[in-house]
């Protein structure tokens, strides 16, 4: 009797586990399998604990202010923007710059909507994240609710959370209103109708003005690119602080990786390198697909080389130069930067006369950048600069630059006056198809008070401080 009781306790638990597991299988319908579900569920996740907003909730409080009075001053009107769809395909989410800009929140699936005329901001939320639930696979997504969770408002100091499907009813009574739609297309042109091609380029805010032209026609949407742009081109001392960390880690990539410098290397191999000591670093994701290149690669843009699939696997050669145009992202914000090296660790007369007369144009817009100065007295000034035998080689529809911060590529307007705070890269393009040379330097340059900093001053320009870098591994 004994030994039956003592059998009967040593199979009971799994005859009664095996029973709750076939149980839950029948309703489930799917085979039977012995999973950590059976002693007990992953417990719901929260937002906040996986993420948090980069910067104090006030400073994006004042982000939405300013943007409200900006509205206003063009018309008013309820700016409109759209989340990052959420699912990443394998990449690390990244949040949408303007949604990012004006909330610091990781919301998949979400519009913010800030209007001018009441000085409201409201974000319609998905009720649950999505991404979190799967009804096979329990324990693994145990959930995760958003717009349902109270720490949202309190976390972000937007009170107004909404479900997601209430925008449907807003934007119904927005039209009715003629209430003016305001939505950043990510260029400073009006508002098109757009037709339906299989070959346009769908990015979010895109696709939200034609949901709204083709389910409510009579809606008025402008373009409110120039607003973004005002506010997005000047940088605050928190923005400035993140930029100036992530160039110094693009600064330390750059120089580990023209150690690796020599004859026969290969371009990948650069790169391996140069990102290596991105991810040791701390960043997150590339700001861009690196660009290295060299020999006959390094004559032509990256948007040729990239139109091929093995077109940055060269095999560089002395006698060459090799030409890095990289970046990386740290913490949401991007840093962009060129140099030139030769292969073989010493320039010849002539990259080394190219070189420096490229360096001399960047250096006379470098010293000209102070705040009220225009982009076009920079183009101007950069023109002057370059010796009429040399023109033709080096071509730009600017400043030779372009604005950075969250993208490589900020919103802004060329023609508004520096002003304190503006971020932007000077990066004179020189392309000699008839000697065959290529030269290149790129830097991220501070508008200040009294005039520019620039922020990437440690990595070396000058041809002989750049050859000291060269074939050190």
């Amino acid at each position: 009797m004994r030994r039956f009781i003592f059998f009967l306790l040593l199979i009971l638990p799994n005859v009664l586990l095996a029973q709750n597991i076939k149980s839950e299988s029948l309703n489930r319908n799917i085979y039977p399998t012995f999973s950590i579900t059976a002693f007990g569920t992953t417990q719901e996740q929260r937002l906040f604990d996986w993420t948090t907003l980069q910067f104090d909730k006030l400073v994006y409080a004042k982000r939405r202010a300013k943007l409200v009075q900006t509205l206003k001053n063009s018309g008013g009107g309820i700016f409109l923007a759209p989340s990052s769809h959420g699912v990443s395909h394998g990449f690390t989410f990244r949040q949408l710059d303007d949604f990012l800009y004006f909330t610091g929140l990781e919301l998949p699936r979400s519009i913010l909507a800030i209007d001018a005329d009441t000085g409201k901001t409201a974000l319609f939320v998905p009720r649950r994240d999505a991404r979190f639930e799967s009804k096979s696979r329990a324990n693994d997504f145990p959930g995760r609710p958003l717009a349902d969770d109270p720490d949202l408002a309190r976390v972000c100091g937007i009170s107004e959370i909404k479900p997601y499907e209430d925008f449907k009813t807003a934007i119904s009574k927005w039209s009715t209103e003629k209430r003016i739609l305001k939505i950043n297309s990510g260029r400073n042109s009006k508002i098109q109708q757009i037709k339906t091609d299989f070959t346009y380029d769908w990015n979010p805010a895109v696709q939200l003005i034609f949901h709204i032209q083709q389910t409510y026609p009579s809606a008025k949407i402008d373009n409110a690119f120039a607003e973004i742009a005002q506010l997005r081109m000047v940088k605050g001392p928190e923005e400035i602080k993140v930029i100036r960390r992530v160039c110094n880690l693009t600064i330390g990539a750059i120089k580990y990786a023209a150690a690796f410098i020599k004859d026969g290397v290969n371009e990948r191999t650069l790169e391996a390198e140069l990102e290596a000591v991105y991810k040791r670093g701390g960043s997150q994701r590339l700001a861009f697909s690196s660009i290295i290149k060299s020999g006959p690669n390094s004559l032509w843009p990256w948007r040729i080389l990239a139109a091929h699939s093995n077109r940055r696997n060269r095999q560089m050669k002395s006698g060459e130069l090799v030409i890095f145009d990289v970046g990386t992202e740290l913490d949401t914000y991007a840093s962009d930067v060129g140099r030139t090296f030769p292969v073989s660790g010493k320039f010849t007369v002539e990259q080394k006369k190219i070189l420096e007369m490229e360096t001399a144009v960047s250096d006379a817009i470098i010293d000209a950048i102070r705040p009220g100065v225009t982009f076009s007295e920079l183009t101007q000034i950069a023109i002057a600069a370059i010796p009429a035998s040399e023109r033709k080689y080096m071509q730009t529809g600017s400043f030779f630059g372009h604005h950075i911060g969250l993208a490589v590529g900020d919103p802004s307007l060329l023609d508004a006056p520096l002003a304190p705070g503006m971020v932007f890269t000077v990066e004179p393009w020189y392309y000699n198809h008839d000697k065959n040379i290529a030269v290149f330097t790129e830097d991220v340059i501070l508008v200040t008070k009294t005039g520019a900093e620039n922020l990437t001053a440690a990595l070396p320009r000058a041809p002989d401080e750049l050859e000291k870098l060269i074939g050190k591994q």
